[in-house]
């Protein structure tokens, strides 16, 4: 028990600190309510949130799921954090009232026992970790490469200071209590005649260091103990709200009020059209206090561990973003607009009582290059120990550019127009949307009109010729098991996915309207799509504006026929690795369906690394698919493949690269690391099971000869070096830091065989930045060679036309007419069209599905010479929609079509070669920067 002065001064002391302490949480309060109102519900159930917030917190399962050992040093931490809030009470009582816990007593043994063990657990894990930080090689987890955006604080050591702080409070804090309780097992040693055996560490500290002291020398340390202990937890209450280890409170606050629904579900956006009519739109995130609440939460509870930059695949291959850095710079501002000249002001900042933040987001949060860079693919999200929601700042951001700044890549301005004059980003017709079942016998919803599948092609299995394949695939399959099915056909409009990740939201919102309204109007028992992005929006965002539908992707359907009989398998020849596409597996957890199906048919999965959950992105999702990406080391999809190569590299037999995802399929098969391995497939699911199926019937005729290689052989494009400046904003913000800028953790764990990061002497990506003879101009690159069918059939089965119903069906739907027969229209795997040769040119024009631009580096184009086009398009037939027309005035009465604008890039979009090609629109007024300014529409 303490003496009668001390009991006063700590009484003192405790009330004084308390009161400071408690003002710093509120003013946190304060500061998180001014972000916007929440677009979900956060408050319900509070029973179930409680209980989740309590299970999270106390089994550390999200901080277990990376870095195992270093959880293990976090965990002592923790747990010894934890138990020191009954510790901590107790002690304090025992200053002030005469009682003690003995060991003698089972419950004071356990309570002795637990209170000593992690006393030392907790030192261990203090220096452990703060050896990591400052010595070993793991210190790359706490580094940004030289293109993030960071915050002045950040850029002076404010990380790296406030952990030395933390570390020191926390090891003076335990190791004071260390020190009394030593004492305080000294003097029971003499009282008692032997250490307590429940409490080892103590004693041994006491017998080590006190072990001869007097009685008065014992008192004393018994005090400092006290004061040390007690009085460190006190006084570091005011400090509390600005150190990171202020997650520890914001973190369960953070899963009690987590999103009620999945990573793939965005915000929604209500009362839009309204905002986009004011002359002054409030939409998205411009500063600070437009992001909503829970995500000013987020910078609060957020850990500062890195872990989020460490998956993100455009920082692993060398771009920008970090979405690590973008909670870690809210976090620093806050402190900043929350600061006063004195630590003992009580009175709130300006901004605490509405007052509006100086600086925009893209001054210090996060920067253009990085807003563009997301994939959206979740892997920020999922990673997360204290479950941020980095991904959604980004979407929040993109939508202030898109629908009020009018500030984004110029190439998603063609897939805007393309979704609002032809309902698909390709912009090709309307009426061509069902010209893939071309040769099939594929009833529509008007033939058909109550089946018991809903087939949803989606654009890409519409336009694409190497999705055509799929699709055909799939309801081949659905005729073998005798599916009763039906499509949309010119029904079917863009679900509006890369619309909404690229920000716009008013573009998506009116295609999912007409799909609302198509569905409702069918009402589909069940919708099977074989795009997750499809499957992903129908089934989750759509319940935003009234459409609530079963969704099921194709594997699954698929593996529910073959489970119940109705379609036959053989074995396959070669071996099968499998990518998990983002919105497939991350964002909707459907992971063991297609692996199911495929050991079926070849008997076993050769697992990738990064597989599951772990899955890296190809790199298309987020709108990235209809742009170019933003500067780097190297392609997200090269990278991929080459984990995907050096995994299927170890087969004797043939290798086979399955996907679920046309936008997978697609960027495996163009990314120019796939142009020097033909001898790796890559096949939808549904593909290989057609295949498995008609072996199995006998019906399967393998193909004489190999297509042609798909890309033609030469240098991959040349980025600039990593010293350069980015080419929009001019500068290398993190550059020459080398505390805080450097080789990250994200380089190191994602380098595959052949990387720019393992063999840099031999990536034409990391040599010097002056202009090689093959890419110092576009002009001088040559287009790639265009895939063509070796006969005019396809390499699915093909089935017998004939006006006999299927022997397997059970209920077969009225067979509509057999459609001619169907051939590629361009090139069959996902590559560019070749050139026009002279004698194609005789023929007809016939429409085709353009497919991605050839990727180039961004800091070349300004000096070099105007680009030449990369591809040749044919002319379009006169019933195609031209996708850059002009637009007509509206009519009196007539509210104004929408029209986004891009920012100018350096170098201009390709122009058309056919000449009967529609002139294109004029460019709007370029504002401050280059870049196109998008007025908002107003009624007229």
């Amino acid at each position: 028990m303490l003496p009668l002065e001390h009991k006063i001064l700590f009484f003192l002391f405790a009330l004084v600190a308390t009161v400071f302490g408690l003002w710093g949480f509120y003013r946190l309060y304060l500061r998180i309510r001014r972000g916007a109102p929440a677009s979900e519900v956060r408050w319900n159930e509070p029973g179930s949130r409680l209980w989740y917030a309590l299970k999270t917190s106390l089994t550390q399962e999200r901080t277990f799921r990376r870095r195992p050992w270093i959880s293990v040093l976090h965990a002592f931490i923790f747990y010894g954090f934890v138990y020191y809030l009954l510790v901590n009470v107790v002690d304090g009582l025992e200053g002030y009232f005469t009682f003690h816990i003995l060991s003698t007593h089972p419950l004071g043994a356990v309570y002795n026992l637990l209170a000593d063990v992690l006393s030392l657990l907790v030192l261990v894990g203090v220096l452990g970790l703060l050896i990591r930080r400052l010595w070993t090689p793991r210190k790359r987890d706490f580094r940004f490469n030289e293109k993030t955006l960071l915050h002045p604080l950040v850029r002076n050591r404010y990380i790296l200071r406030d952990s030395l702080i933390v570390s020191a409070f926390i090891t003076f804090h335990v190791g004071s209590r260390v020190l009394g309780q030593g004492a305080k097992m000294v003097q029971e040693a003499r009282e008692f005649g032997h250490f307590d055996a429940f409490q080892p560490f103590s004693s041994f500290v006491g017998a080590t260091l006190f072990g001869g002291a007097s009685e008065a020398a014992l008192e004393g340390w018994r005090i400092f103990g006290y004061w040390g202990a007690l009085g460190s937890v006190l006084a570091f209450l005011a400090y509390f709200p600005y150190t990171k280890h202020i997650h520890i409170f914001m973190a369960p606050v953070n899963y009690a009020l987590k999103r009620p629904v999945g990573s793939g579900v965005l915000p929604p956006m209500k009362g839009l059209e309204e905002a986009m009519e004011a002359e002054e739109p409030q939409l998205g995130a411009h500063k600070l206090e437009d992001l909503e609440w829970p995500r000013l939460l987020d910078a609060y509870a957020c850990i500062q561990c890195n872990r989020c930059q460490d998956v993100c695949p455009a920082n692993a291959t060398g771009k920008a973003l970090s979405p690590a850095a973008l909670e870690i710079n809210k976090r620093m501002e806050l402190n900043v607009i929350g600061a006063h000249p004195s630590p003992f002001t009580l009175k709130p900042a300006p901004f605490e009582t509405g007052a509006s933040t100086a600086q925009p987001l893209l001054e210090y949060a996060i920067n253009e290059e990085s807003v563009w860079a997301c994939t959206t693919c979740g892997a920020c999200m999922q990673v997360c120990p204290v479950q941020d929601e980095q991904m959604l700042d980004i979407i929040d951001i993109r939508r202030h550019q898109v629908m009020v700044a009018g500030e984004f890549p110029a190439q998603l301005q063609t897939a805007f127009r393309g979704m609002e004059r032809a309902a698909n980003p390709w912009g090709i017709s309307r009426d061509k949307r069902l010209e893939w079942a071309e040769g099939l016998r594929v009833p529509t919803i008007d033939e058909n009109p109550e089946p018991d599948v809903l087939y949803w092609v989606g654009c890409a299995a519409s336009y694409d010729p190497g999705a055509q394949k799929v699709a055909r695939a799939f309801v081949q399959l659905l005729d073998k098991a005798g599916v009763n099915y039906a499509v949309l056909g010119k029904k079917e409009a863009c679900t509006g996915d890369s619309a909404r990740r690229a920000g716009n939201e008013f573009l998506y919102q009116q295609l999912a309207a007409e799909n609302v309204e198509t569905l409702n109007s069918v009402r589909p028992k069940l919708i099977v799509a074989t795009c997750p992005h499809c499957m992903n929006t129908i089934g989750h965002e759509y319940r935003q504006i009234g459409g609530h539908y079963q969704v099921i992707h194709h594997t699954e359907y698929l593996e529910n026929l073959v489970a119940a009989g109705k379609l036959p398998l053989a074995q396959l020849e070669g071996a099968v690795t499998y990518h998990d596409p983002c919105y497939l597996g991350r964002h909707n957890g459907v992971y063991d369906a297609p692996r199911a199906l495929i050991t079926r048919m070849a008997g076993e999965v050769l697992e990738l690394e990064r597989r599951r959950e772990n899955s890296f992105c190809c790199g298309a999702g987020g709108a990235q698919f209809w742009k170019e990406e933003e500067e780097g080391r190297e392609r997200v999809s090269d990278n991929r493949f080459r984990e995907i190569q050096a995994r299927l590299d170890a087969a004797k037999e043939g290798k086979v690269l399955a996907v679920g995802c046309p936008f997978c399929k697609s960027m495996m098969n163009s990314t120019p690391e796939k142009a020097k391995r033909d001898d790796i497939v890559v096949k939808d699911v549904a593909e290989l099971l057609l295949e498995s199926v008609g072996r199995a019937a006998g019906e399967w005729a393998v193909p004489t000869a190999a297509p042609e290689s798909t890309l033609e052989a030469s240098a991959q494009p040349v980025v600039p070096n990593a010293e350069l400046p980015m080419e929009r904003t001019g500068a290398a913000p993190s550059a020459g830091l080398a505390v805080t800028a450097g080789p990250t953790n994200a380089d190191v764990e994602n380098a595959q065989p052949g990387s720019p990061v393992t063999t840099p002497e031999t990536q034409p990506e990391a040599q010097a930045a002056a202009p090689s003879p093959a890419t110092s101009s576009s002009a001088d690159a040559s287009p790639r060679k265009a895939w063509r069918p070796k006969s005019s059939g396809d390499d699915v089965v093909k089935e017998a036309v004939n006006d006999q119903p299927s022997a397997v069906s059970e209920t077969p739907a009225k067979a509509p007419p057999a459609r001619p027969v169907w051939k590629p229209k361009a090139a069959a795997d996902d590559v560019n069209p070749a050139p026009v040769t002279e004698a194609a040119s005789e023929a007809p024009p016939v429409e085709t599905a353009p497919t991605r631009k050839a990727w180039k580096p961004k800091a070349q184009a300004a000096s070099a010479a105007p680009a030449a086009p990369q591809e040749q398009v044919a002319a379009p037939t006169a019933d195609a929609v031209p996708v850059s027309v002009a637009t007509p005035a509206p009519a009196p009465g007539e509210r104004r079509k929408w029209q986004p604008k891009a920012k100018a890039e350096a170098a201009p979009e390709p122009a058309p070669v056919a000449e009967a090609q529609a002139p294109a629109e004029e460019p709007s007024t370029s504002s401050e920067g280059g870049r196109k300014k998008w007025v908002p529409k107003n009624k007229a």
